[in-house]
């Protein structure tokens, strides 16, 4: 590593919920003085000092003091760093800055962000600089996207492998989640839902499945909003809340890989669940839950260690032809997906890009385009994650 960049990884936010968690994960998997040489930051000396200790942190990880109200101090932390990997959220809140820097700077840049209105921003802003510098810009490196955005990937090659054609139709199916949300993610949330509500362009961006894709309009999708009886996978099926999100993500992946999947993808993603009369009352029941939108839970509250280690998620990926032929696959994931399961995909994404310095060129990316099957293995490796034909 270059004087300049004397830091792998800064996990900016360390003091906060998830931050928490990544700083402990890379601690776990990595330790100090390896390959994968790594900080914490955060806005106070004190608390990061604090958290290092409580987690039983070597005290050769250093720590960084950098505040998003702080321009000179968000900085002089990109400058050190080769990927900067942030939980400070909502990030249409607290991210304009951090993006800018690192697009201006070279920095590889990992996030948790949710948030499409922000997103599109960002795009629209900063993938000229990225691009000019060589700063890899990676949105939603969490449960939202990584698994479904992989997911559909790893399926999309094999039908290659397979067929020697794309699936043109891929249905993501939710068969089981068991886990929850902090904060955070609640936080976020509402944050764009508001912002929505005095814009009605940040509205249009969240109702078109391809307003991530910049100038690249695909054809009418299927519709994730109602309840319905989906024949392909014998199973009831409702809408998912995270579909708002992933299905951009992956749309804007097809289009960043130059459109393998075809200009005329179709995809979406609902929750499964089961048949007949009481898959169709759960499927209700599910479509009608308004329990995040009124949830109390704030920002630095997430679930116990107890409900994380229990967690685990199983996704569906049911993909056919446009001539009939049929291919599937599962993601799943050991632990609790918001919070277990997302800590090791996030901190997995900036070790993909500080260690393959060529897997993308510089520009804002899903994870997709710009780390594929490099993060597929580093998941499935140290993550518990599992990708499979079925």
């Amino acid at each position: 590593m270059s004087k300049q960049r004397d830091l792998g990884i800064v996990v900016y936010g360390a003091t906060g919920f998830t931050g928490r968690l990544v700083a402990e994960y890379l601690n776990k998997h990595y330790g100090v003085n390896g390959d994968v040489n790594w900080a914490m930051a955060g806005r106070s000396q004190s608390k990061l000092e604090s958290v290092r200790d409580e987690l039983g942190i070597d005290p050769a990880v250093e720590l960084v003091v950098a505040d998003a109200s702080d321009t000179a101090s968000l900085h002089s932390m990109v400058e050190r760093a080769h990927v900067v990997l942030t939980t400070v959220g909502p990030y249409q809140h607290y991210g304009n800055e951090l993006v800018e820097a690192c697009a201006s700077a070279g920095t590889d840049y990992v996030d948790l962000c949710g948030e499409p209105t922000w997103m599109h921003s960002m795009i629209a802003t900063h993938s000229d600089a990225a691009k000019a510098s060589g700063a890899r810009i990676v949105f939603s490196c969490g449960f939202d996207s990584v698994p479904f955005d992989l997911g559909v990937f790893f399926l999309q090659q094999a039908a290659q492998e397979r067929f020697g054609k794309p699936l043109s139709r891929v249905r993501g199916r939710v068969r089981s989640m068991d886990g929850t949300w902090s904060g955070g993610t609640l936080a976020s949330a509402r944050a764009t839902m508001e912002a929505a509500g005095k814009d009605a362009d940040l509205i249009n961006v969240l109702v078109n499945p391809f307003s991530l894709s910049e100038a690249f309009q695909g054809p009418e999708q299927p519709d994730g909003s109602k309840t319905a009886f989906d024949e392909v996978v014998k199973s009831w099926v409702a809408p998912f809340m995270m579909a708002v999100i992933n299905t951009k993500n992956i749309h804007r992946s097809n289009y960043l890989l130059g459109h393998p999947y075809g200009e005329d993808f179709a995809y979406d993603e609902m929750i499964m669940t089961g048949a007949g009369d009481a898959g169709e009352a759960m499927a209700k029941a599910v479509s009608e839950d308004t329990s995040m939108m009124t949830d109390t839970t704030a920002p630095g509250e997430g679930p116990s260690l107890e409900q994380r280690e229990s967690g685990s998620f199983d996704l569906l990926f049911a993909g056919e032809t446009a001539d009939g032929d049929v291919l599937c696959a599962s993601v799943t994931g050991d632990k609790d997906p918001g919070y277990g399961s997302t800590c090791g995909m996030i901190a997995e994404s900036a070790v993909a890009l500080l260690l393959n310095g060529d897997a993308a060129g510089g520009g804002i990316w899903t994870p997709a385009p710009a780390m594929g099957s490099l993060l597929i293995e580093r998941l499935e490796a140290k993550a518990g994650l599992k990708f499979s034909l079925e």
